[in-house]
């Protein structure tokens, strides 16, 4: 389980990307003192941490009645997850990031002013690819002690994410575009790796469940009366 809940860290911290989030974050903060800039990554970090927790704690519950079967939703999101490995790689991710805080600088500057919310807390932190890695760790870790340690993952993860952005000018200053762009893609390889894991361990599930439920088939058409 320690296994598991490191790795659940790693591919968190990963897609949480609060790296390579510091200039979108001084952008959506410009003008703000450092004080208003912690605020609004806490309030953000809390936003954050809310949404994934209820994930974590429930959406294995909404895959069940939606039909999906965590095997299916692991090989589903390990390839979302192995897309935004790709695009840490290449860059990707933080053009489509950037357009997302353009609209939200715009916005702020028609008269909203809290940026906490949108786009920070959604979909710069808690987006698509930190509420799949969720669910797919929460269905890894089903037992009470396993879902405790989700819930402390998620903290410490956001957490740091908190720490870094409330320190963002001086962490920006110190590691510069190339520090950022370096960290960003090693991340991004590690990413993928742990992606290509989940969609292995997902396939293998799919394969065991198809292989159990296909005997159970076999004495019902023994049975079955010839024409």
């Amino acid at each position: 389980m320690i296994e598991l809940l490191v790795n659940g860290f790693v591919t968190l911290f990963v897609i949480l990307d609060p790296l390579g989030l510091l200039p979108l974050f001084l952008t959506l903060t410009r003008g703000a003192s450092a004080a208003k800039r912690r605020r609004i990554a806490l309030k953000a970090s809390l936003i954050a941490a809310g949404i994934l927790l209820v994930f974590a704690l429930f959406g294995l519950a909404i895959l069940s009645g939606l039909g999906i079967t965590l095997g299916a939703f692991r090989v589903a999101g390990g390839l979302f997850l192995f897309w935004i490995g790709f695009e840490l790689v290449f860059e990707k991710r933080k053009e489509r990031h950037e357009r997302s805080a353009t609209i939200a600088v715009e916005d702020r500057d028609e008269g909203e002013e809290d940026v906490a919310a949108f786009p920070l807390a959604i979909p710069l932190i808690a987006g698509p690819g930190a509420i799949s890695a969720t669910i797919l760790l929460s269905g890894s870790l089903p037992t009470l002690a396993g879902q405790t340690g989700l819930v402390l993952v998620i903290v410490a993860a956001l957490g740091i994410n908190f720490g870094i952005l409330a320190l963002a000018h001086r962490v920006d200053h110190f590691l510069g575009r190339t520090g950022r762009a370096i960290i960003s893609r090693l991340l991004g390889v590690l990413l993928a790796a742990l992606a290509v894991q989940f969609v292995a361990d997902g396939a293998a599930e799919l394969a065991r469940t198809t292989q159990a439920t296909t005997p159970s088939s076999a004495p019902e058409a023994a049975g079955a009366p010839s024409g």
